[in-house]
């Protein structure tokens, strides 16, 4: 018989609200099984509720974390389904890289403008704030790695 979870469990267990884990469920991404008013996780549900939290934390929208929860059950085409989750997770990878460009440049400004700003403490003259945000950083190439 497999192990059945009841929504406190795994809220503890994966630092989650219940609230979150029964909108996953009106989302159709779990399906607990119900005693009552008690809702019943089965060991599927769990590694799917540990599939969707991996998937939100790397960005993904939960149409894509559908498609990869139907990936998982499915046993039809499953060369074409590894192919789609492939290029999904490629694209999110591209997406991260272009955002990690962006923090950079957004890191590299803001200890520009302390820099400045700490200048400006010590009497120095400041820099005008129109040539601080007009200082913009050239984007680094994005080399693809997929």
């Amino acid at each position: 018989m497999s192990r059945i979870y009841t929504i406190r469990q795994l809220t503890k267990e994966f630092s989650v609200t219940a609230r979150t884990l029964r909108f996953y469920e009106d989302e159709k991404l779990v399906a607990p099984s119900r005693r009552g008013q008690t809702r019943l996780y089965s060991g599927r549900d769990r590694a799917r509720i540990i599939l969707i939290l991996r998937g939100r934390r790397l960005g993904f929208s939960l149409k894509d974390i559908r498609e990869v929860l139907d990936m998982y059950d499915s046993k039809d085409g499953e060369q074409a389904q590894m192919m789609h989750a492939r290029k999904k997770f490629a694209e999110r990878i591209h997406l991260l890289e272009r955002q990690k460009v962006d923090i950079d440049q957004a890191l590299t400004q803001l200890r520009e403008g302390i820099r400045d700003i700490d200048a400006a403490l010590e009497g120095k003259p400041p820099t005008p704030w129109t040539q601080f945000f007009e200082r913009e950083l050239a984007p680094a190439p994005i080399q693809a790695k997929g």
